[in-house]
C-alpha cells in the first residue's frame, strides 16, 4: 500500500532514542488531506488520487474549482498522488497512514536566496586573497572558450538561486502525533517554515 501526504514544514528539533543518541529532527504539520478525484485507468487512463489540504475562503477560490470541489469546501492546495488503491471521493487521510521506523521521500520548494555568485551557487573556490588581487576574490574566472566565440549553454554562471523543487529520500519518520496532526522526521526538509511539503513512502 502506497501512504502519501501533505504537510507543511515546522521548526526543527533533536529527538533522543532510549540509548541517549540524538538525532536532528523535522517537525511536519500534515492533514488531514479530503480526496476530492478519484481517477481511474478506464477513465483516465491511469490510477491516482486528487487530494485537498489546507483550508482557504471561498471568495479566494476559483468559480471552476468551488464547481469541481463542491460540496468537500475550499482548500489551499490540491496535489495528485499516483497509486491504485481503492479510495472513495471524501475520504480523508491523516497522520495514522505512517508509524515510527517507515522511511519516506520528501519533496518541497527550497528557499529562495536571490541573485548570488559562483561561490555561493555553485561552489567555486574563487582567487587567491593575496599576491596582487585587488578585487576578484569571488570572481567566476574566464568563461569563453576558444575557437568557438561564445560562451557555452549551460556554463555555470552567477544568477538566481534556491527556489526549486527539491526531493530528499530516506529520511526516517521517528514520531507521529495524531492528535495534533504532526510527524517528526529525521533530518532537514527543503523550504522555510510554512512551506507546503509532500511526503510519500519509499
Amino acid at each position: 500500500m502506497n501512504k502519501y501526504l501533505l504537510g507543511t514544514k515546522g521548526r526543527m528539533t533533536q529527538v533522543f532514542d532510549e540509548t541517549g543518541r540524538v538525532t536532528p529532527a523535522t517537525i511536519i504539520t500534515a492533514g488531514p488531506l479530503t480526496v476530492t478525484q478519484v481517477k481511474t485507468d478506464e477513465k483516465d487512463g491511469y490510477g491516482a488520487i486528487q487530494v485537498g489540504f489546507g483550508a482557504r475562503k471561498e471568495k479566494n477560490t476559483a468559480r471552476a474549482q468551488q464547481g469541481h470541489l463542491k460540496d468537500l469546501g475550499t482548500f489551499r492546495w490540491l496535489r495528485e498522488f499516483r497509486t491504485s488503491d481503492a479510495h472513495q471521493r471524501g475520504d480523508a487521510i491523516d497522520v495514522s497512514v505512517f508509524e515510527p521506523g517507515d522511511v519516506v521521500t520528501v519533496a518541497a520548494t527550497s528557499k529562495g536566496k536571490g541573485f548570488q555568485g559562483v561561490v555561493k551557487r555553485h561552489g567555486f573556490a574563487g582567487g587567491p586573497r593575496t599576491h596582487g588581487n585587488k578585487h576578484t576574490e569571488r570572481a567566476p574566472g574566464s568563461i569563453g572558450v576558444g575557437g568557438v566565440q561564445r560562451v557555452m549553454k549551460g556554463k555555470r554562471m552567477a544568477g538566481r538561486m534556491g527556489g526549486d523543487r527539491i526531493t530528499v529520500k530516506n529520511l526516517k519518520v521517528l514520531q507521529v502525533h495524531k492528535d495534533t496532526n504532526t510527524l517528526v522526521l529525521s533530518g532537514a526538509v527543503p523550504g522555510r517554515p510554512g512551506t507546503l511539503v509532500e511526503i510519500v513512502s519509499a
